[in-house]
């Protein structure tokens, strides 16, 4: 399907993002991501040494282990082992976040590959995602790069996404810092701007889908792997009662004449999750059903050897494809499919990576074709 082409808020909030982290470039984000890579070294000496307990504290978005997932702590390795892993620091007006790239072996700057962006949940970095989702051999297997924003412990004390904290602002400036990020990657990177997709876990989830409404124009589809919908907390007590399930999306929809429909939606999440309640991803659907006025199809359970079954319900217009819901039976809350040993991560759910690379490359598919 096509796009108008027409110049847009969007497109010229795009412009504007361009020349600002072109100029940030030029005028020294060498220097200042040597100086900034060196603070943590600064402060190490007067940092109270920090305990971690075996159980993150109950506090919005900060996610408890879950039953049946490793015991393993979160890894702070900043290298997963793969080849073509990299380090860089994203400047926004809205501040400044460190990010690690991964770009697959041997690629060339004439090439015009896909870009999956990957948010991080609480008590997790960059590498743990990576290392536990084992997305980054799916990208050197499939050739695109993954964009993996960090959260600074400065901005949340357990390394989450303020996704909930809209009624001050602070959500929506991490996510215009994540989208400077994004276009940063976009200008240094041989990336293909029309096959951009954004996925997170958990916290990352929910500003994942919060990005993904407010520049819809970004991305060409969005994957939530136990998250929450845009528009249920504005504040850290809602985010709690949100997280509860108890909560349903207040989000203002746009109106049926909007030049950019929401990004087709994916929806992961486990029957058994203690953390974020499963209605939330039922919740998340049904709002991009209501935005595309989509009905509900039938829905079909699949299961791959010994693996949990999924329950996948699609949400189409026509033949379009609007939300796709996997409900995974026993899961609790962690990556489906993850590596053992890690964190968060259950070996025996159905493969997350592999289901979230399999979305966006069909939505890619469809918006090349005639």
């Amino acid at each position: 399907m096509k796009r108008r082409s027409r110049k847009t808020l969007g497109s010229v909030w795009q412009q504007a993002m361009t020349s600002m982290t072109r100029t940030a470039l030029r005028s020294g984000a060498k220097t200042f991501r040597q100086v900034l890579a060196n603070v943590p070294k600064a402060k190490a000496a007067v940092r109270p040494k920090v305990i971690r307990a075996k159980r993150p504290p109950a506090r919005p978005a900060a996610p408890k282990r879950p039953r049946g997932a490793s015991s393993a702590r979160p890894s702070t390795r900043s290298d997963p082992g793969e080849s073509g892993w990299s380090a860089g620091v994203a400047i926004a007006p809205a501040g400044v976040r460190r990010f690690r790239l991964y770009k697959p072996p041997g690629t060339r700057r004439s090439e015009r590959l896909p870009l999956l962006v990957m948010l991080h949940g609480c008590g997790q970095d960059a590498a743990a995602l990576a290392a536990s989702s084992g997305m980054n051999r799916l990208a050197r297997a499939e050739r695109f790069l993954v964009l993996y924003p960090e959260q600074d412990r400065l901005a949340n004390s357990q390394g989450c996404w303020n996704w909930f904290d809209t009624r001050n602002g602070r959500a929506q400036r991490e996510a215009a810092i994540i989208d400077a990020a994004i276009e940063q990657v976009c200008i240094a990177q041989p990336v293909d701007r029309k096959r951009i997709a954004i996925a997170g876990l958990s916290a990352g989830a929910g500003m994942a889908a919060l990005l993904a409404t407010q520049r819809p124009d970004r991305f060409r589809a969005i994957a939530m792997h136990s998250g929450i919908a845009p528009g249920l907390a504005h504040s850290s007590a809602t985010a709690l009662s949100a997280m509860r399930g108890r909560r349903k999306s207040m989000l203002q929809l746009p109106s049926a004449d909007s030049v950019f429909s929401w990004p087709p939606l994916l929806v992961i999440q486990g029957s058994a999750d203690r953390v974020v309640a499963a209605e939330n991803g039922a919740e998340a659907v049904r709002l991009w059903a209501a935005h595309a006025q989509a009905r509900t199809a039938p829905s079909r359970v699949v299961q791959r050897g010994t693996r949990h079954a999924a329950t996948l319900t699609d949400y189409r217009v026509g033949k379009r494809l609007v939300a796709r819901l996997c409900l995974i039976e026993g899961l609790g809350h962690a990556w489906s499919g993850g590596a053992a040993g890690m964190a968060y991560s259950d070996p025996a759910g159905p493969d997350a990576a592999r289901m979230i690379w399999r979305f966006a490359a069909s939505r890619f598919a469809r918006d090349e074709a005639p």
